[in-house]
C-alpha cells in the first residue's frame, strides 16, 4: 500500500501545534491550501474519535472521513468513509512530538491509500504518490506557516483554553 509522508519542525509546543492542526473554518482556510470546504457532520461541534468530517479538496473532490484516533497533543488519525471513486482506501495520520529545541514540535503527516480498479493500480499508485506527495508537502508547509500566523495561533490558543482536550 502506498504511503506519502511529510515532516516539519515548528516553533510552538506540541499542544499548540496539535490545536493548530485541528482549527476549523474560517481560520483553517488561512493555512491549509488543500481544503476548499470542510465541516464536521452529525451535529458534532469538536473533532474527536468517531466524529465524521466532510471535506472538499482544492481539486474539487469530496470525502467523508472519520477520526479513528484522537489523542491530543500527540496524534490524530482518520479514514475515508466515502470518497472519490478512484480510492479503494484512504487514511491519514498526524503526529506531534517534542523537538530537541524547547517549545518546538516535530510534526509528521502521513497518508496511505489504495487505488482502484486493480487493473490500473500500479500506474494509479505512481500518480497517487506524486500528486498526494506534492499535496502533503504543500499542506505541511501551510501548517508551518499557520504555526507562525498570529490569527491562527490565537484561534488555536482559544481552542486549548476552551477544551483542554
Amino acid at each position: 500500500m502506498p504511503v506519502v509522508e511529510a515532516q516539519t519542525v515548528v516553533a510552538v509546543p506540541p499542544d499548540l501545534a496539535f490545536a493548530v492542526s485541528q482549527t476549523t473554518t474560517p481560520v483553517r482556510y488561512r493555512w491549509d491550501p488543500f481544503i476548499r470546504e470542510q465541516h464536521l457532520l452529525d451535529g458534532a461541534t469538536r473533532p474527536g474519535k468517531g466524529v465524521r468530517t466532510f471535506t472538499r479538496s482544492r481539486h474539487g473532490f469530496t470525502m467523508v472521513s472519520e477520526y479513528v484516533s484522537y489523542a491530543p497533543p500527540s496524534h490524530a488519525g482518520m479514514k475515508m468513509v466515502r470518497g472519490p471513486w478512484f480510492f479503494e482506501m484512504f487514511a491519514g495520520g498526524w503526529r506531534f512530538a517534542p523537538a530537541e529545541e524547547p517549545d518546538h514540535t516535530v510534526a509528521t503527516w502521513r497518508y496511505s491509500f489504495r487505488c482502484r480498479p486493480a487493473a490500473v493500480r500500479p500506474v494509479a499508485h505512481l500518480i497517487g504518490r506524486w500528486l498526494l506527495g506534492r499535496d502533503i508537502r504543500r499542506r505541511i508547509a501551510g501548517f508551518a506557516a499557520g504555526c507562525a500566523d498570529p490569527v491562527v495561533l490565537a484561534a488555536a490558543r482559544q481552542s486549548l483554553a476552551d477544551s483542554r482536550y
